[in-house]
């Protein structure tokens, strides 16, 4: 069963366009919309007896794709990830994010792994597509993959005598083809797994690669056995060219990344998701006690020893021809930020056109979904609209008003 899409004809009348991969909007615009698909996209559109909607001199885009976000994580109370009866908590709490989500204009969202044993972001993709629930379309790896002691680790945030393990933890390649079948068999979309450390977890550095080679591959090839692309939480050099070289189709974060690696990345097809406003903020609020106060301190240090390397990175991602996709890691933030990626985007070198790009049609192919993040016939009809010209004014695409998702109208503030 999935959601109802309407069979109404709709016609989107709009000043300007932006169809997610030319190199500048066009002008006047008429998109015919039926059955939840693009039928027409032109100067005038057949209209018949559906309905119109114009715009005015709003600009059309397609809907919006972010490609890392945790629906189910709150960034201020982790540890009730670990409550009796935290997934059903947990679920409710997803609600009205998700809601808000689509109501900012992201039609799609990649969830990339809650922390609870329960894959509870499989259910919610499952409720989004029946039509149970209001949000953007879910694809989902339910959990991270990790090594002991390391970024999916959390069993260190509990007392010794506890004497429980916290995460999907799996080392050497026996357990590693064990933990992909069973993420698999739980209904994963893609497998997440640790490549490095990171500046959040409790007991490693995000410097150092967590899995071998070996380990990599197993894993990788485990999942490619079944059609289910990999991706990685990755932040030092070392990590990521492994996890590259084994065969995954994104790198998550890649803060850290030499030139070199991601001039791997663009010779071998490797997506890069990088997260910059997460990080950005972080460096930009060094020096401020209010903005780290409930933090674990070994964040902060982290981030101290790590600065200058962080920003070299975010130049060298700009300067090169790597295919960057936008992802942002809210849920580790709170959720209504994740627009702000878009200008950490394009302050750290990276153009508008690259920018929207990133959140329309490049994210579309690194989700294998070419009916995604494109306005043409035969694409699926999720589409934005906004009073501003992101082009000219980036932070302009936090002023959605317009939302229609699978060809229904979402939101529409005339």
């Amino acid at each position: 069963m999935t959601a109802n899409i309407s069979t109404e004809t709709v016609v989107i009348v709009a000043e300007r366009c932006w169809d997610g991969l030319a190199d500048k909007p066009s002008g006047h615009t008429e998109v015919a919309v039926r059955d939840g698909c693009i039928a027409e996209v032109g100067e005038k559109a057949e209209r018949g007896a559906g309905r119109v909607v114009d715009l005015g001199g709003h600009m059309l885009l397609p809907g919006f794709i972010d490609c890392h976000i945790h629906t189910t994580m709150d960034p201020s109370a982790v540890l009730t990830a670990f409550a009796a009866d935290a997934a059903t908590v947990i679920a409710l709490r997803a609600l009205p994010v998700l809601r808000d989500l689509l109501d900012r204009g992201f039609t799609t969202v990649r969830d990339l792994a809650t922390f609870t044993g329960e894959p509870i972001t499989v259910h919610l993709r499952d409720a989004l597509a029946r039509g149970l629930i209001t949000g953007p379309r879910m694809l989902v790896a339910p959990h991270l993959i990790s090594a002991r002691g390391a970024h999916g680790d959390l069993s260190t945030l509990l007392a010794p005598e506890y004497g429980r393990e916290i995460g999907v933890l799996a080392d050497g390649p026996a357990e590693i083809t064990r933990a992909v079948r069973a993420e698999i068999r739980a209904g994963a979309d893609w497998i997440k797994f640790g490549a490095t450390g990171g500046f959040g977890s409790p007991s490693d550095d995000p410097g150092q690669a967590t899995y071998t080679q070996s380990e990599m591959d197993t894993l990788v090839a485990t999942a490619a056995d079944l059609d289910v692309p990999c991706t990685p939480h990755a932040y030092g050099d070392l990590g990521v060219a492994r996890a590259v070289r084994a065969g995954v189709r994104s790198i998550e974060h890649g803060n850290l990344a030499s030139s070199e690696t991601l001039s791997l990345m663009q010779q071998r097809g490797v997506f890069l998701v990088p997260t910059q406003f997460m990080v950005l903020d972080a460096l930009d609020h060094l020096d401020d006690e209010s903005y780290w106060q409930g933090k674990d301190p070994a964040e902060r240090t982290k981030f101290h020893r790590y600065a200058d390397q962080l920003r070299d990175s975010a130049r060298n991602v700009a300067a090169s021809d790597v295919r960057v996709a936008f992802g942002t890691d809210a849920g580790m933030f709170p959720h209504h930020l994740n627009g702000k990626e878009f200008p950490a985007m394009v302050g750290s070198g990276i153009s508008p056109l690259r920018a929207l790009r990133a959140a329309t049609s490049t994210a579309a192919d690194l989700l294998r979904r070419p009916d995604l993040g494109r306005i043409r016939p035969g694409a699926t009809a999720d589409l934005v609209a906004l009073p501003g010209d992101p082009f000219d004014d980036i932070d302009s695409t936090g002023d959605v008003d317009f939302v229609m998702h699978r060809g229904t109208i979402h939101r529409w503030i005339a």
